[in-house]
């Protein structure tokens, strides 16, 4: 007799810039941005995800664009609760069962925080929730096996939080995050052309910066780009030739404190598992951010290990926690000391 199915499992990055949903049938069930359009006036909701992204820069003034996440923490309850809702149904569709959620949180988080992200997806509809730590999920999805007595690292770099962590028996032994990430970079790289060049450029503009022609060490060749913006003195639309050595000037603060925070990570490893990483490959580099030209690099001359980069590593997180699913089952039956999730809801 086939085997009816009442609800469904999905793991979700509940991230700064992005919300991601991974089922175990469909993978990679849903990528959206993590932004809502509001109506100041109304408090009307005007669109979620790709259709508020598009319209960042370029609403009225009684039109904002938020993110309700910020930095890996709910910013703006109310939001979060109905974004992930649309979410969440688009995915499971009407079913009377909704699902069980894994879903990624900060390493640091308090219980507050934590508090703050389950009860959002129980108003989502989630009947129950497991939380598991942002370079946990990212281990899993990157495929390390973290369940070995012997130390990994990892350094997500997402859009709101780095995140690093050394991983050993399914537990953190190790880590530290800073609310430098991709989006530190924008900012980094916006602020510099509005000093240098006199030019106001949006987000979206940085974003294709940095993808382009963007990177923490020198590049071989010297790139450049056109970027058109609006003047700062003028107020008029003005474009300049901006070149990646100027990118490398603007990147050179983010770039350096996510350096610090993976030294100061392996600062605090106990010493066995720190040799581990020696000959077990070094730092997985994971992230949105893994993909910035020379980052890899860079980690590898301040650290003296050997660095990867993942193979899909914008997806590592999503991907970990629809790997993560598994745990639910033999964390509540008898696993509970070496499962990697902790466990809201009944």
């Amino acid at each position: 007799m086939k085997r009816i199915r009442i609800g469904m499992d999905v793991g979700i990055d509940l991230g700064s810039t992005a919300v991601k949903i991974y089922t175990p049938d469909k993978n990679g069930a849903l990528s959206e941005p993590a932004m809502v359009a509001v109506d100041r006036d109304s408090d009307e909701i005007l669109a979620f995800g790709s259709d508020a992204r598009q319209m960042l820069g370029r609403t009225p003034e009684k039109v904002a664009v938020v993110s309700p996440v910020k930095h890996g923490r709910i910013h703006h309850f109310a939001l979060a609760e109905t974004m992930l809702t649309a979410y969440v149904r688009e995915v499971c569709g009407n079913r009377i069962f909704m699902p069980r959620v894994v879903v990624c949180v900060p390493s640091g988080v308090s219980e507050v925080e934590k508090r703050e992200v389950v009860e959002s997806l129980r108003a989502a509809g989630a009947r129950k929730v497991c939380l598991i730590e942002t370079v946990v999920a990212a281990a899993l999805g990157a495929g390390l096996d973290i369940s070995k007595p012997c130390g990994c690292m990892v350094c997500d770099i997402g859009g709101g939080t780095t995140d690093i962590g050394v991983i050993s028996v399914n537990g953190i032994a190790s880590s530290h995050w800073v609310k430098y990430a991709g989006n530190s970079f924008n900012k980094a790289l916006t602020e510099f052309i509005a000093s240098k060049f006199d030019l106001v450029i949006g987000p979206q503009t940085a974003e294709r910066i940095k993808r382009e022609i963007g990177g923490v060490v020198p590049r071989e060749a010297n790139l450049s780009l056109n970027v058109k913006g609006r003047h700062y003195k003028t107020g008029m639309p003005h474009m300049i030739r901006l070149s990646s050595e100027d990118v490398l000037d603007a990147f050179e603060e983010p770039a350096v404190r996510i350096c610090r925070a993976v030294q100061h990570t392996l600062e605090e490893t106990p010493p066995a598992l720190a040799g581990d990483l020696l000959t077990n490959g070094g730092i997985m580099l994971t992230g949105g951010g893994a993909r910035l030209y020379g980052m890899d690099m860079l980690l590898a001359e301040r650290t003296k290990l050997n660095v990867a980069v993942a193979q899909d590593p914008e997806n590592c997180v999503a991907i970990g926690t629809g790997k993560a699913i598994r745990f639910i089952d033999t964390r509540d039956k008898f696993e509970k000391e070496t499962s990697p999730l902790d466990v809201f809801g009944a």
